[in-house]
């Protein structure tokens, strides 16, 4: 995905311009992205970055009109717009709709700078005037920076595999951060799943400056949202009300066409029923299934309707099957590794939303901060498939977790669980297009910490600001058969209708037990997966791995550079995969995190 890639040299007359050109060719991706790069021997720093055409960092480098402070983004800033007027109006002189204004802000209170930056970024300030660069990131650090320090140099980039390419050394697996990987989904803390690579922490600000130790320090504490009183219901309700349409423009800003994601939950429709958009000019779109329309797509449709925009499906059909060796492949590759098999249908879905609009708005995190949901936890492993030793690091993965989880729900969601496991599919996301999300802006959060404990986790706020803000958005039941008010009697049967189907389907999908895998398997000639299958879905890999990718499984799988892996039980594994594919067992899980794992070693470590 666009981002940096830097060095800074311990040895300032050292020429690091090789290894800067190394790490910045691993991460364009696409023939569309926008290069550039930047050195200052005298702080020993070399700086090189990638970009979308159009976006919020296609102004780069930028600098003041002195010449003596230069910044280099990647990501956005959601500044309000009062502060950018206001820098106007102080005599400072920039282009709009870009990160043009953002120097302005540091040379207008430098003190103050970091703490003013709203969105999800990371980037270099340079600062001629007292010799120094500062490294610096979002205080979630939804946007990575890898980092790596030796005796030479101090090696940092939004993707790993910047670092990986510049210094084979480092291609080495880190044996807790895999058994994260597979037994949580990510890595925890601040880990990689790489040898000698770590993250940089969130709200780092990180000065260097020649000949003196980096300065590593934090621009924001967790405790000044958590010391906040509690606001009653009414309060908080009041100033959800007012402060989320304010806060909603912000992220319709911006060059590029902007386009909604649209599901059938709730968090997308509160968009929609305060999005600054004229009728006709917000593009919407839902990824589908080819079963049937799902009930994302079946409300996602009414929605945009109501709200007088249009609307179109992305199919996730044959055209994904069949290139779906290239694409598993490129988002394991494209997220570091971080990303499960899933990532593929991520890539395919918005490489086609791409040509609708280069920028999605999206209801991502909306249940996470709004509801306080939790979206990962340690999974249960078939031990049989892992070698002995490997489980222990599972299970400490495991531990960690529970310990990381014994903090405030909202603190883990979004200063844990958002850095660690979201930004996995934000990678992938990125790589094509533009995300953006309201839920995530500093305000909202730092409001969502005042929601008393009998609002934190009700979709009562969500339902009534849809009403308020959309009376016909608010009469569509959601996904779940949800609206507002209390249901009528045809409603609550809806409800419970969508609710019973959605766990049929994920019975019959991943969730499939071994017994029920052997009565399907029975009646395969019946294919009773139609009854169940894209009802709430739009991908279905335990039929598509017994049917229609059977062949790569087994080239990939039963391969004896597969099989050999040190954490695997090789025989366990080639049966588990011809059991699957012979309809008999469901071994879904299994095999993706087989498959990712192996991917991570032919694209990341061996190539």
């Amino acid at each position: 995905m666009p981002g940096i890639a830097g060095i800074f040299s311990k040895n300032p007359k050292a020429d690091r311009s090789a290894l800067l050109t190394q790490m910045l060719a691993a991460t364009l991706h696409e023939p569309f992205y926008k290069s550039g790069s930047h050195t200052d021997q005298q702080l020993g720093m070399a700086i090189g970055w990638t970009t979308h055409p159009g976006s919020f960092t296609d102004c780069l480098p930028v600098w003041n009109e002195t010449k003596d402070i230069c910044l280099v983004l990647a990501g956005e800033d959601f500044t309000d717009q009062s502060e950018i007027d206001r820098l106007r109006a102080k005599g400072h002189s920039f282009a709009g709709g870009d990160a043009g204004y953002l120097v302005h802000l540091y040379e207008d209170d430098p003190a103050a700078f970091f703490r003013k930056l709203n969105g999800w970024f990371s980037g270099l300030l340079i600062d001629l005037r007292e010799r120094k660069a500062i490294l610096f990131n979002d205080r979630y650090a939804l946007r990575r920076i890898y980092v790596h320090e030796n005796e030479d140099a101090l090696y940092f980039a939004s993707e790993a595999k910047a670092l990986l390419r510049a210094l084979p050394l480092l291609r080495q697996l880190d044996e807790r951060g895999i058994g994260e990987l597979v037994g949580c989904g990510c890595a925890l803390q601040n880990r990689t799943i790489f040898k000698g690579i770590s993250l940089l922490p969130g709200a780092s600000r990180w000065t260097f400056r020649p000949a003196r130790p980096i300065e590593r320090e934090t621009y924001f504490k967790l405790d000044e949202w958590e010391r906040q009183p509690r606001l009653s219901a009414d309060d908080y309700y009041a100033r959800l009300r007012e402060n989320f349409p304010h806060i909603l423009r912000r992220y319709f800003r911006g060059k590029n066409a902007l386009g909604m994601s649209l599901t059938g939950g709730l968090d997308g429709r509160m968009i929609m029923a305060w999005a600054p958009s004229a009728p006709g000019e917000l593009p919407c779109y839902t990824f589908g299934g080819s079963y049937r329309d799902c009930t994302d797509v079946v409300a996602a449709r009414k929605v945009a309707s109501a709200c007088n925009q249009p609307h179109q499906v992305i199919p996730i059909n044959g055209g994904f099957i069949g290139n779906f060796p290239k694409l598993v492949e490129r988002a394991v590759y494209l997220s570091d590794g971080a990303m499960d098999v899933t990532g593929s249908v991520e890539l395919y879905a918005n490489q086609i939303a791409r040509e609708i609009a280069p920028m999605r708005m999206t209801g991502n995190y909306g249940s996470e901060i709004l509801r306080r949901n939790v979206a990962f936890k340690p999974r249960r492993l078939n031990e049989s498939l892992f070698a002995p030793e490997f489980m222990k690091q599972v299970r400490n993965g495991a531990a960690t977790y529970e310990a990381e989880k014994q903090c405030r729900r909202l603190s883990f969601i979004t200063f844990k669980q958002v850095p660690w496991h979201h930004c996995s599919r934000l990678a992938v996301e990125q790589s094509q297009l533009t995300m953006r999300s309201p839920f995530l802006d500093n305000d909202l959060l730092e409001l969502t910490y005042q929601a008393p404990p009998d609002v934190a986790a009700s979709k009562g706020p969500s339902l009534q600001l849809i009403a308020e803000g959309n009376p016909a958005i608010g009469k569509i039941p959601t996904d779940r058969g949800l609206m507002h008010g209390p249901l009528p009697v045809a409603g609550r049967a809806n409800h419970l209708y969508q609710e019973f189907t959605f766990r049929a389907e994920y019975a019959y999908d991943y969730g499939m037990p071994q017994w029920l895998a052997k009565i399907d398997h029975a009646f395969a000639p019946l294919h009773l997966e139609k009854l169940f299958l894209g009802r709430h879905k739009f991908y279905h890999f335990r039929v598509w791995y017994r049917d229609k990718l059977p062949n790569y499984l087994k080239e990939m799988l039963l391969d004896p550079r597969t099989r050999n892996r040190s954490y695997l039980q090789g025989a366990n594994l080639e049966q588990m995969v011809k059991n699957h594919i012979a309809g008999t067992h469901n071994y879904t899980t299994e095999i993706h995190q087989v498959l990712g794992c192996e991917l991570i070693h032919r694209t990341l470590l061996e190539q």
